[in-house]
């Protein structure tokens, strides 16, 4: 990655969007907006890369989403992917497990990933450097900010020279944590409940000879809960809540690690590189948005770790606002658009905290009678077949679904509303077979069997047209034609398309650029592009869909 310069001091630089916050957040939403054109400037406190293994698993819509941006080969070099995670009770025996080998959401990755937050910073970082129009300024931090109806006007400071200086922009994204600057500058408030638990983090260094615990394992011990892994590259990670006498300076002395981590790996062998103690939150901004000004990721909601999905949740805000941000400021698209950024996350955010909150309270039993009912009404409800395979297959984690937002109608029904399968194609004739993503392009996709007969020629709507071709079939793919192409024919290799469009009852569908379904219809429906166009309101494509 080349080195980022020393903040030049201009009069006013005038961007589009100016990124407050530069972790794994922040540097993804800098991608995103860099793939689609948008002329960024990101600012980040820090003078160099977060050295810290802070956050440490993601999902396969966060790796579907590294994908998008052309990072997740990258990215992907380095992921430990558990085969699964066992709940134990205080005696080590195993009373629920989740069998990954078994769970399959359908969108083209594992769908547990540990990984190295440094490492990542870094791939997201140096992912910045394709986008000359994409500026990283690090040692840079946010003083303060007001608005008008055109444009932010924010002032940042140079903390090397201590130099303040103006910087105008169409919108401000806070990526910058917990304890935004971003939020506090617009006057947000928080709502939710902080827990009093405070928890050691362990992570480090082991060989895998050292390891004694090789699954990712929650200790559901009444006395200490626990959560422990094998980590990305060669590291392991131990969590432990502490006793009410525990103190910090205690706790984190080495020989008590020593004693702590001894279960799970030799603590002669284990090296540690960090040792902190933390709480966790339940938290989200009242509102996530103030006029020209968004809150993504922590800024705009915390929740507790029991699911892994903190940072997925700030990812997954990333992928939802940044296409919208670019067909705005393209004006391919109302204003208004922005509004279904809060409308659509907040509500799977709130689902993913809850059910973070449930999950923990199976973890965190505190009495050995509640341990006991615990342990005992898990393994009775697991005879259940059904029960078993719910937890097995990990079904209790809500799945990628908007109930209201910029869809068909405007609210979930049926399919509309969820996130579309990536399953793998053949692309022109090859027989090396792609996840379909790759052949989407990063705007629109109308896909199907057959398709509404104006294909990619709507005009005011740029839409990719694939057309769909069963398995065992090489389709009409023309020679030399690329992913590239307005139109791409496809082969399904494994018919997951030609099976979802079946049992939907159509054989068409219309995605937005993050892969949710917008709209389903059939060959014979010219209805499902105008309805795009009319939704995304610009005069242009309303007059447009009216006159089609």
């Amino acid at each position: 990655m080349k080195p980022a310069q020393p903040a030049p001091q201009p009069a006013a630089a005038d961007v589009d969007v100016v990124v407050v916050g530069c972790g794994p957040v922040g540097a993804l939403t800098a991608n995103l907006l860099g793939l689609r054109g948008v002329r960024t400037l990101v600012v980040e406190r820090s003078t160099t890369p977060h050295g810290q293994p802070r956050a440490f698993s993601c999902d396969d819509e966060a790796l579907r989403i590294y994908q998008q941006v052309g990072l997740l080969d990258q990215i992907g070099a380095d992921l430990h992917q558990p085969a699964r995670a066992d709940y134990v009770n205080a005696a080590g025996k195993t009373f629920a497990t989740i069998d990954f080998s078994q769970v399959d959401f359908g969108f083209g990755h594992a769908p547990l990933n540990f990984f190295d937050q440094p490492r990542l910073e870094q791939v997201l970082r140096c992912g910045l450097d394709r986008y000359d129009h994409v500026e990283l300024r690090l040692g840079t931090e946010l003083v303060s900010l007001y608005q008008d109806d055109d444009r932010v006007h924010l002032v940042l400071r140079d903390m090397a020279t201590g130099q303040s200086y103006p910087v105008q922009a169409r919108y401000v994204l806070g990526c910058d944590g917990a304890r935004s600057t971003t939020r506090a500058a617009v006057r947000i408030p928080l709502t939710g409940a902080s827990y009093a638990e405070p928890w050691l983090a362990v992570s480090g260094d082991v060989p895998s000879e050292a390891i004694r615990a090789p699954h990712t394992t929650f200790v559901c011990d009444w006395r200490r809960p626990a959560f422990v892994s094998p980590g990305a590259r060669g590291s392991y990670r131990a969590e432990f809540m502490l006793q009410p006498d525990e103190t910090e300076a205690d706790m984190t002395r080495p020989e008590r690690i020593a004693e702590l981590v001894a279960p799970y790996v030799d603590p002669a062998r284990f090296t540690v590189t960090r040792a902190v103690i933390y709480t966790f939150h339940h938290l989200i901004a009242q509102r996530w948005r103030e006029g020209r000004v968004f809150l993504l990721g922590d800024a705009a909601h915390q929740m507790p770790p029991f699911l892994g999905q903190g940072l997925c949740s700030g990812l997954r805000d990333a992928a939802n606002l940044t296409w919208k941000l670019a067909l705005v400021l393209g004006r391919d698209a109302d204003p208004a658009l922005l509004d279904t950024y809060e409308a659509e996350r907040r509500g799977h955010t709130a689902a993913m905290a809850d059910t973070s909150v449930r999950l923990g309270r199976v973890f965190l039993a505190r009495s050995r009678p509640a341990a006991w009912l615990r342990d005992t009404a898990l393994r009775a409800v697991q005879t259940v077949p059904r029960v078993r395979r719910f937890v097995r297959r990990f079904e209790f984690k809500p799945l990628p679904a908007y109930d209201r937002g910029l869809f068909a109608g405007g609210r979930r029904h049926g399919a509309v509303g969820t996130m579309f399968p990536q399953p793998r194609v053949t692309v022109a004739g090859s027989t090396d077979p792609v996840l379909l993503d790759e052949v989407l392009g990063a705007g629109f996709a109308l896909l199907g069997t057959a398709v509404p007969a104006g294909g990619s020629g709507w005009p005011g709507v740029p839409v990719r047209t694939v057309v769909v071709h069963p398995a065992g079939s090489t389709g009409p793919a023309p020679a030399g034609a690329e992913p590239d192409d307005a139109q791409v024919p496809v082969v399904d290799v494994d018919g997951v398309i030609v099976s979802w469009l079946r049992r939907h009852r159509c054989d068409a569908v219309v995605l937005r650029p993050d892969r949710f379904v917008y709209a389903l219809g059939s060959a014979a429906d010219d209805a499902m592009l105008p309805s795009l166009a009319a939704a995304l309101g610009t005069p242009d494509t309303v007059a447009v869909a009216r006159s089609i």
